[in-house]
């Protein structure tokens, strides 16, 4: 930000160069919401499709292990191999869920902007160690917003909670009395059940989140008028030194068009506002205009055709008409060469009789 300016300056929304440098720095939108919901949701899934295959491959090879414990040798070697088995049995039973929960983590992140490869948040700040930056980010409206979320989040999650576990409170209490493998299911589908409830709450937490991360971010991106200057300076150049480039081009395409004059064919005017310098000789599929010009332009060209005696002709239709389509060292077009080929056949008669008298 350009010395002197605050934040109420800063009201014009950000370029694209602005929001690519943002994304450089790694300063993108990103809310810790999404990525929560979206491992949540991975666990969800994971407990409701592999958590029987989990269980089973699990429980198979621990009754081999206990069907089979007065065989298994118990010095070094034998406990090193046991337990090299169990932890391959283990990786095989939860490696796929894991993967799958790693992915849903990743995912949370790469759906609310693209790949950010930056190393600008490892480098040592000052605003990071500071006291009074560290307390102004402790009262900030930031922080006054999580706040709010957990308190809601809290709040709303206790509630349903308790929605649903109340009227299970005899189920629960009578699970004393049930062999393990009733009190695994009924755990197992009340765990489901809360589960799919705290995916559901959480999606709508998560979204509000974004948009109010996402409108932070845009705000901290919004610059100033004289940014979006300095900025159009850098890309586009000082317009001044544009603008002198421009006047010089413009003197340069003056100095050509009047030295073009005096090899004109004929000047066909407006007959003060315009003036068009057009030649044709021999051999030349149409005429090619050589100057154009309105005004004090218009006069010089006349002035320039009456010293080097190049006919004028007075033709105020056309005129316009040329100086609106034809540029110059280009042809004429097409719907023009009727009117121009009159006018130059004019010029030529009146070359012929002043050549025969």
């Amino acid at each position: 930000m350009a010395e002197g300016e605050n934040d109420s300056d800063r009201s014009e929304d950000p370029s694209a160069k602005r929001l690519d440098e943002a994304l450089q720095r790694g300063d993108v939108a990103k809310s810790a919401e999404v990525s929560t919901w979206f491992v949540i949701g991975g666990a969800a899934i994971m407990l409701a499709a592999f958590s029987g295959p989990m269980s089973s491959g699990l429980t198979t090879t621990m009754r081999g292990i206990v069907a089979n414990a007065h065989q298994i040798p118990v010095d070094g070697r034998g406990l090193i191999a046991m337990a090299a088995r169990i932890e391959y049995e283990v990786i095989a039973a939860i490696g796929i869920p894991l993967a799958l929960l790693m992915l849903a983590g990743i995912g949370g992140n790469m759906i609310q902007h693209r790949l950010v490869w930056s190393g600008e948040a490892l480098k040592p700040k000052f605003s990071k160690i500071s006291p009074l930056a560290g307390i102004k980010r402790l009262f900030s409206m930031q922080a006054v917003a999580n706040f709010v979320k957990g308190l809601i989040k809290i709040a709303v999650l206790g509630a349903v909670m308790t929605a649903l576990l109340w009227p299970q409170r005899h189920r629960l209490e009578g699970l004393v009395q049930v062999d393990l493998f009733g009190t695994l299911l009924l755990t197992k589908s009340l765990a489901l059940q809360m589960i799919g409830a705290v995916v559901a709450i959480l999606f709508l937490v998560a979204a509000a989140d974004f948009v109010f991360q996402y409108r932070q971010w845009f705000e901290r991106q919004k610059m100033s008028m004289r940014e979006l200057k300095e900025e159009f300076k850098q890309s586009e150049g000082d317009p001044m030194i544009k603008g002198k480039i421009r006047q010089l081009r413009q003197q340069r395409m003056r100095k050509r068009m009047m030295a073009a004059v005096p090899k004109a064919s004929v000047i066909i005017t407006n007959p003060t506002h315009y003036a068009i310098a057009l030649q044709y000789e021999k051999g030349m599929e149409a005429p090619v205009c050589l100057a154009k010009g309105t005004d004090l332009m218009a006069l010089k060209i006349r002035e320039i055709a009456t010293a080097h005696s190049v006919p004028i002709v007075e033709n105020p239709p056309l005129a316009r008409a040329l100086h609106a389509t034809v540029e110059i060292d280009e042809e004429i077009p097409t719907e023009h060469y009727k009117a121009v080929a009159e006018v130059i056949g004019y010029v030529m008669k009146l070359r012929r009789a002043a050549g025969r008298g």
